[in-house]
């Protein structure tokens, strides 16, 4: 069957150019994954990232280009940090929430224009902290200051660079690019994650191998159930007479689904997880009372229970913040109104609105949990199996990423198919 779709979807000639298009895309990536930034010592690289345990969940995120310190390490961090902040700032500034919600495309284009825009000074930022924290450690030799703002200059463009491959994914491919390249770099370092798991056996570990295979099963099918889980709540419209036709009287469903935000909250709490870290690493050679506060600081941080608490809390939080940024029960009722439908024994405008708020946080309470738990998953994986490895193989970000940007592509291509040969459907 899925042989068959896939020699289908390559005979149209539209569909199969832009699978094309992202292969290539893909391409580009891996290969600017793999050119470094000079003064690399790996040997200290490989023991940094042995020890800071958050970096290298990190650098799964980006395929391997931080652990190589590539030219383009951040990977689409700070374009992800900036989307965040603009959507925080919605919540501030009236105007912003206006532009984004209620000027249509033309006003979201604007919006994204200025993430873009704030991405570059926060490329720069992080560039410089990271490079500065590598150097500090003994990760990388100590840069002169004209090398250190050309590596700087030339990790930020490597970031842009990468937003840019994003965008033509999403204009002319198929699919979200920021969310296909993410899973590409997850995808890229299955293999590196396989061969270390195989080259550490043992046949002590025959059990929790057992166990990781089974937890894995776990993981993908709670996935594939959450992300496809749906609450339908009818919807009615009323019969309309316009000359000699008569519209309307149809019944439907409004599906709401029970994990709305996908997996931006999770993208978002780490976001923000990484730069405390981050600074109490960069502060903690300072001396005084100000370098002991950022030692206390980032040895918090390094403490598991610690961390995978306050990851559980923030992906909550951020599921319900990214929700209420995106959906709007208001206007969902207001466009119901306008079109004549109306939801059985519910009034229409505020009291329909009041029960589309209702309905979604009690459904998004699952989502979110859900969500929280899938992301403290590795460490989980980690302490009852034993082996460190696991967590970065059946890490359940990175299957809740893979499954959800497979899931999402696979519906798109399905809608192309449909389109063109709807009556085999």
């Amino acid at each position: 069957m899925w042989f068959n779709k896939v020699i289908q979807i390559f005979k149209i000639q539209d569909l199969r150019k832009k699978i094309l298009f992202v292969i290539g895309i893909f391409v580009i990536f891996r290969l600017m994954a793999n050119i470094p930034i000079p003064g690399i010592d790996i040997e200290n690289l490989k023991r940094f990232f042995e020890q800071f345990q958050v970096f290298g969940l990190l650098d799964v995120f980006t395929g391997g280009t931080l652990s190589n310190l590539s030219i383009i390490m951040l990977g689409l961090g700070p374009y992800i940090t900036a989307v965040i902040i603009m959507q925080l700032l919605t919540m501030i500034f009236p105007a912003l929430e206006k532009m984004y919600k209620e000027e249509g495309e033309a006003g979201r284009q604007k919006f994204n224009q200025y993430g873009r825009i704030f991405s570059v000074p926060l490329a720069m930022l992080q560039s410089y902290g990271m490079l500065t924290l590598l150097q500090r450690q003994g990760a990388i030799g100590q840069l002169a200051p004209s090398l250190l703002l050309n590596s700087m200059l030339i990790i930020t463009a490597g970031t842009l660079f990468l937003m840019w491959l994003g965008e033509l994914i999403s204009e002319k491919g198929i699919g979200n690019g920021v969310s296909l390249l993410i899973f590409a770099g997850i995808i890229a370092r299955f293999p590196v994650n396989v061969r270390e798991i195989v080259v550490k056996w043992s046949p002590t570990q025959i059990p929790a191998y057992l166990l990781f295979f089974a937890m894995a099963l776990l993981i993908i099918a709670g996935v594939v159930l959450i992300n496809e889980a749906r609450r339908n709540i009818p919807v009615s419209y009323a019969k309309r007479v316009r000359g000699m036709r008569m519209y309307g009287g149809v019944s439907t469903y409004l599906p709401l689904a029970v994990n709305p935000a996908g997996v931006i909250p999770i993208i978002f709490a780490l976001s923000i997880m990484l730069f405390p870290g981050m600074i109490a690493n960069f502060l903690s050679g300072a001396g005084g009372w100000l370098g002991s506060f950022a030692q206390s600081v980032g040895n918090l941080f390094q403490n598991l229970w610690f961390y995978g608490i306050l990851y559980f809390i923030l992906v909550c939080l951020f599921t319900y913040f990214y929700t209420a940024v995106t959906f709007d029960p208001k206007a969902i009722s207001s466009n119901l109104q306008k079109m004549g439908g109306f939801i059985p024994g519910i009034r229409p405008g505020r009291s329909t609105a009041g029960f589309l708020s209702y309905v979604l946080n009690r459904i998004l309470l699952i989502g979110a949990l859900f969500l929280g738990t899938i992301a403290i998953m590795p460490s989980i994986v980690q302490g009852i199996t034993g082996v460190a490895a696991f967590q970065f193989l059946v890490g359940g970000t990175s299957v809740l990423i893979a499954v959800s940007v497979v899931l999402e592509t696979m519906r798109q291509i399905n809608a192309q198919l449909q389109m063109r040969d709807y009556e085999t459907f």
